[in-house]
């Protein structure tokens, strides 16, 4: 019997991962990667980190070269080497060398798509100049690297999680920098009101951010490139970095039949496996099962490509024995300064857009013991479904830990866990690591009171807007982070001067970081007021 040939289109996350899986699997398989650039197998995330230069050595982003993966795992990589059709039916890949412009064709037994995606750039009229440019590999990080030795200022064009990270590291190099973003707030991935810690802290850092802005076209002054807005203003800046999201690179699929989803994504099952026998898609270009909402969504993180690789790999060697993935929840971070905001799950204004029922909480709780030196607070937001009380979600913003909680939730949603399981998690302790109730234990807590009906939360500040609020915390908390038309009666006294509120109506609570407002609430409604509790508190609340 003829040793199984499998062909794998692109390399990085996806690709590499499922040639490495299939040799492990096989070692009489004949596995050819065909990569269009000169890099096989890079740390594409590390990109932003060595421009900034926090990664000093650039050869600390190259994870495998073509030499290392010819010797250590008998590949056969062909760089520079464009695939130019699919032949399903005669199971055959077109290739063209970009050297010398040489054209062939490769016989597969099965075949990999992993050609990943491509940052938008939009036709906008100007787009084209030299010095508006993208990221997503080594020879744009190096570009980018050459044109800002002679720049002061950069206009970064998108706040995903790309755009910051960008943003950050040119603050770190001296630069001059203003951030657009379309949607009215950074990281549109995440609910509004979680981002604000994150946008004081870049205006802290001295960037520019321009919300709810668009860009109609570029211009040229005099060599260098300016953004015309939607606005009117004409933003000029001696780079201009587009970081607005990218497109799946499925033209070869479409083009060989197979079929793809709404947003041009290739459509694959449990197993990786595309419409067309013997053709799968991992990584960036494909679009994987749903968990959450069902259906299909295309995820582009490194994550899920690396394990989709080796989900693709196991059903080529195995069969239906292997495990199929289980699809991907979206879990990810980011650092801005000092400072990290992340997701995982759905969103609030995701569940709203899909009609998803849902219940949610914000807490506010310390990266590890109060009272021990160092500790930050972390703000983390809860979602889970009313009629079985599943996480659906959570986000969480803050100094130290965030990864931490986010990577308990993202556990507990892929466990389908509770929010009574979230009660009684069991999380490391001790007064250095953590706390004896932890904040995911919080969210919890929360969760539960708000079930059972001890909690009415109050999801924004400007919900109780002309409304009958109360502010529990001391006068000297007040005074330093006051809230406009609260009245204050800290929480000691408030037995006391009952009195001074008007009991014909609710009452709005709330405190520094969340806490004693619930306490507040339940005093009052154990008084008979409609009482209810503010979520977040006023370090996350209120204006500044």
């Amino acid at each position: 019997m003829q040793p199984k040939h499998l062909v794998i289109i692109g390399g990085v996350a996806g690709g590499a991962s499922a040639a490495a899986r299939a040799r492990r699997l096989s070692e009489s398989a004949h596995i050819t990667i065909i990569e269009r650039g000169p890099d096989v197998s890079f740390a594409n995330c590390g990109l932003p980190y060595h421009i900034g230069g926090e990664i000093e050595d650039r050869g600390e982003l190259a994870l495998q070269t073509p030499e290392s993966l010819r010797s250590l795992l008998n590949l056969e990589v062909l760089t520079s080497t464009e695939a130019i059709g699919v032949d399903p039916s005669g199971k055959k890949v077109r290739i063209r060398s970009l050297t010398d412009g040489e054209e062939g064709e490769i016989s597969y037994d099965d075949l990999i798509l992993s050609p990943g995606a491509s940052p938008l750039r939009p036709p906008l009229p100007g787009i084209a100049h030299p010095r508006i440019v993208t990221l997503r590999n080594l020879e744009d990080m190096d570009r980018i690297i050459d044109l800002l030795g002679t720049v002061e200022s950069v206009a970064v064009i998108g706040g995903g999680f790309i755009g910051l990270e960008m943003a950050e590291q040119l603050v770190e190099l001296g630069k001059k920098v203003t951030l657009v973003e379309l949607q009215s707030q950074v990281l549109p991935q995440l609910d509004a009101e979680m981002v604000l810690p994150l946008q004081r802290e870049m205006a802290s850092e001295g960037i520019e951010l321009i919300l709810g802005d668009g860009i109609e076209g570029f211009e040229d002054h005099d060599g260098k490139p300016a953004a015309k807005l939607k606005s009117g203003q004409v933003l000029q800046a001696g780079l201009i970095l587009l970081s607005i999201g990218v497109r799946p690179e499925s033209g070869l699929a479409k083009d060989a039949g197979i079929e793809l989803g709404p947003r041009g994504h290739i459509r694959v099952d449990g197993w990786q496996r595309t419409s067309v026998e013997h053709v799968y898609a991992v990584g960036d270009v494909c679009e994987s099962p749903d968990p959450i909402f069902g259906g299909h969504v295309g995820i582009a993180l490194g994550g899920p490509a690396n394990r989709q690789g080796r989900t693709a790999a196991d059903h080529i060697f195995l069969g239906e024995a292997a495990q199929p993935y289980p699809g991907s929840i979206g879990t990810s971070i980011v650092r801005v300064f000092g400072i990290a905001a992340g997701i995982t799950g759905a969103s609030e204004k995701r569940l709203k857009a899909a009609g998803v029922a849902y219940d949610s909480v914000t807490v506010n709780g310390a990266s590890h013991a109060s009272y021990f030196p160092g500790a930050e607070t972390i703000t983390l937001k809860l979602l889970w479904s009313p009629e079985d009380e599943r996480i659906l979600g959570a986000q969480a913003v803050g100094r130290d830990g965030v990864d931490k909680r986010l990577d308990v939730i993202a556990t507990a949603i892929r466990g389908k866990l509770t929010i009574d399981d979230l009660v009684h998690l069991e999380l490391s302790y001790a007064p250095p690591f953590g706390s004896a109730k932890d904040v995911v234990n919080t969210a919890g807590f929360a969760a539960t009171n708000v079930r059972e009906g001890r909690l009415v939360p109050v999801a924004s500040l400007a919900d109780a807007a002309g409304e009958q609020i109360l502010d529990v915390r001391p006068p000297a908390a007040v005074a330093k982070l006051p809230v406009p038309g609260a009245v204050n009666i800290p929480l000691p006294e408030l037995r006391a001067r009952l009195g001074e509120l008007d009991s014909s109506r609710p009452v709005f609570t709330i405190c520094q970081m969340g806490k004693t407002s619930y306490f507040a609430a339940r005093i009052l409604a154990n008084h008979g007021f409609d009482a209810r509790s503010i979520l977040g508190g006023a370090w996350h609340q209120a204006p500044r």
